[in-house]
């Protein structure tokens, strides 16, 4: 009985942890650029748009190319923001999964 007090324990401590991950990850901002900096999306959380920002100097351009900008900006910005969530879940999990069952595993 002391080891499933000792795996409670350690349960509630990842719960803290992983709340404390997901208010971060809310906070969180990523910024994705495309054609040299000509265009820039912000995206924050769980991907909620921020910001467009477009270099005037594209306002005579084919349409085209500003709407492939765009859409190139937004991915960027998405992988930054993947790549930020991605640490702050392993950076909560961190120590966790092995102490809790032999053989025990996070999925992260």
């Amino acid at each position: 009985m002391k080891d499933l007090g000792k795996i409670m324990q350690q349960a509630q401590q990842m719960q803290a942890k992983m709340q404390e991950a997901q208010e971060k990850i809310e906070s969180t901002e990523a910024e994705g650029v495309a054609g040299a900096g000509l265009v820039s999306v912000r995206l924050k959380g769980k991907g909620d748009m921020v910001s467009v920002r477009i270099d005037p100097s594209l306002m005579n351009d084919d349409p085209e190319i500003v709407e492939d900008l765009i859409k190139a900006a937004h991915s960027d910005a998405r992988k930054r923001l993947d790549e930020a969530m991605e640490k702050a879940m392993k950076d909560a999990t961190q120590g966790l999964g092995g102490g809790m069952l032999p053989g025990f595993k996070l999925p992260f």
